[in-house]
């Protein structure tokens, strides 16, 4: 049985612009629901532990999904989410891999999260798949492997540049997605907006917007089984 580490933002604040923010909640519910019916153990992680801000726009009425009704009807997924544990407490030997759900949230504090950078690191460098979705990949921006950023010269994906601007915060944002993975040697890649769209380049699992969650969630699995398969071989 798979044990994966989901995390989640804390940050609530959207800029300077008063509007609020967090975790996009089909980040979440899809990818949680994807590992669960596979019968994997999922532990909930962020900065400040217990209950992480939900964005209030991904819960509108026109993104409302299959995945979110799920969880609005699922108590138990509903405990777990509001009690996530604290990050600076979760240690990478204990799972086989980390889900990273975006948002606008960790833009502002797993960007810069020492916790985060070095949870990443050690997932990477112990030999287990890392996976970040729509605005999560920004996570790497710190994360290092072999003196180089994790990305550098591998595919990757992200919320794209025509996504942000679409959504009117391209003047809002620390950065741009996009282009951050570009700036570190990211080979950049992406389909149309809003596509389902994630790329696997060795043990790193990209997706680029919310409707990507699913596929990357699935490409993880396959990717635990896959190992798990030549370690029993």
């Amino acid at each position: 049985m798979s044990k994966i580490l989901m995390v989640l933002t804390s940050h609530d604040r959207l800029g300077d612009i008063g509007r609020k923010t967090g975790f996009w909640l089909e980040e979440f519910a899809a990818p949680y629901y994807v590992f669960k019916d596979a019968g994997a153990q999922i532990a909930v992680a962020s900065p400040k532990g217990g209950q992480p801000p939900i964005d209030p726009k991904s819960d509108e009425p026109g993104n409302q999904t299959p995945a979110m009704e799920r969880f609005k009807r699922d108590g138990d997924a509903q405990s777990v989410l509001a009690a996530t544990m604290r990050l600076d407490t979760v240690d990478a030997e204990d799972f086989d891999t980390v889900f990273y759900s975006g948002g606008h949230g960790p833009m502002w504090d797993l960007v810069e999260d020492r916790k985060s950078i070095s949870l990443i690191e050690d997932f990477y460098n112990a030999g287990k798949p890392v996976a970040a979705v729509c605005h999560a990949p920004a996570v790497f921006h710190h994360v290092t492997h072999n003196g180089q950023p994790l990305v550098n010269g591998k595919r990757v994906t992200g919320f794209a540049n025509s996504e942000e601007e679409a959504v009117q915060l391209t003047k809002v944002v620390p950065f741009l997605v996009e282009d951050d993975l570009k700036a570190l040697g990211g080979r950049y890649e992406k389909a149309e907006d809003w596509a389902s769209f994630s790329i696997v380049d060795g043990r790193l699992i990209t997706g680029q917007n919310p409707a990507s969650s699913t596929a990357a969630a699935q490409s993880l699995l396959r990717l635990l089984e896959n190992e798990y398969e030549l370690s029993n071989a």
